[in-house]
């Protein structure tokens, strides 16, 4: 099981970014996938979770409307496009997978996922 994390960069507040999440070695389609983040000084906390029986994505508060979970099945990839970039999103973000079937309240517990991507820096800064 490998996953590989891309897209991170700097970019001004207000901008965009798209960050990947390919898979190797497995397919996705029965795993639950999370995005966390980790800011300097700071625990990682979960930004998004794509369980296995549910349709659509759930958002932390503090990016919900701006962030969006998707998924290329054919590239066994995910993405995480993130929009209205504010400095508080600047953390190295990871993708994480696990074939447990979680409940929405352990989707922000990262000791729930079993195999993680290597981290991608988000600057958000002028």
């Amino acid at each position: 099981v490998q996953l590989q994390a891309s897209g991170g960069g700097l970019v001004q507040p207000g901008g965009s970014l798209r960050l990947s999440c390919a898979a190797s070695g497995f397919t996705l389609d029965d795993y639950a996938i999370g995005w966390f983040r980790q800011a300097p000084g700071k625990e990682r906390e979960g930004v998004s979770c794509k369980r296995q029986s549910t349709g659509s994505a759930s958002y932390a508060n503090s990016v919900k409307g701006r962030f969006t979970f998707s998924r290329d099945n054919a590239k066994n990839t995910v993405y995480l496009q993130m929009n209205s970039l504010k400095p508080e999103d600047t953390a190295v973000y990871y993708c994480a997978v696990t074939r447990r079937r979680l409940i929405l309240s352990s989707c922000w517990r990262d000791e729930q996922f079993d195999s993680w991507g290597q981290g991608t820096l988000v600057t958000v800064s002028s």
